[in-house]
């Protein structure tokens, strides 16, 4: 019998995941960056500052961004000084989109972009200063396999960032977020990007993460060394940082 995983709240084949997001994202690519201002209220621009900050990475340092989308972390850490960035993601269309915007903006200098499955990261050993994932990891098929890549092609000294959804920690608002992703954004995803289903998945992919502690769990599962996590807006994001040492 084939293992299944999680989709949301649905059990999948773990050979149909990948599939299953890959249209998932090229579904919502058109329209992803509109729709991260309505699912967050505009908070996910602050809580990508709070990200690329901790990521510090210099003009001497190579940063692999995975899953990166639409480009949104690439940029800004070009934009702070970072001397090289590599940006990657599953995605064709995601990155279609991400090179029209870097075009625009004036930053294919020093950005390369590369069609990369998170757990099979086609790198040598030990060839990058720095790893991030944003809103990325939760839809992987196999964390585990991920994080041990990170750790693979960071060099020794290295540090590995990864920003994601988590679990809030202010009772209060647990209820209201909970209403807001469960309810709300799949009707957003119908009006605005005329896709209620992916929208669906989204939040579900959401709940269905590890949480704080327990990412930070399997990070040093994976050999990553002095682990730490921070919360951000009462736990509804936290920014996990781990060192190749």
């Amino acid at each position: 019998m084939q293992e299944e995983v999680d989709f949301g709240y649905r059990q999948v084949p773990r050979a149909a995941k990948a599939s299953l997001v890959k249209d998932v994202f090229a579904s919502v690519a058109p329209r992803y960056d509109l729709m991260n201002d309505l699912m967050s209220l505009g908070l996910h621009r602050a809580w990508k500052r709070a990200f690329v900050a901790a990521i510090g990475a210099s003009p001497r340092e190579t940063l692999l961004d995975l899953a990166g989308g639409t480009g949104d972390i690439s940029f800004a850490a070009l934009e702070k000084g970072a001397g090289r960035v590599l940006l990657t993601d599953i995605n064709p269309a995601m990155l279609a989109v991400a090179q029209n915007r870097a075009l625009e903006r004036g930053l294919a200098e020093g950005l390369g972009l590369l069609c990369v499955d998170a757990e099979h990261i086609p790198l040598p050993d030990r060839s990058v200063e720095k790893v991030s994932i944003a809103f990325g990891l939760r839809n992987c098929t196999d964390k585990p396999a991920v994080l041990r890549e990170v750790r693979r092609v960071l060099r020794p000294g290295g540090r590995f960032h990864c920003l994601e959804f988590s679990r809030v920690e202010v009772a209060p608002l647990d209820p209201i977020y909970d209403a807001w992703s469960c309810k709300v954004l799949p009707v957003l995803g119908s009006k605005v990007a005329g896709d209620a289903d992916s929208y669906q998945y989204l939040a579900e992919s959401i709940r269905m993460f590890p949480d704080q502690e327990a990412l930070a769990e399997m990070m040093r599962a994976a050999g990553l060394e002095q682990v730490r996590h921070r919360s951000l807006s009462g736990g509804i994001v936290a920014i996990h940082t781990g060192w190749r040492l």
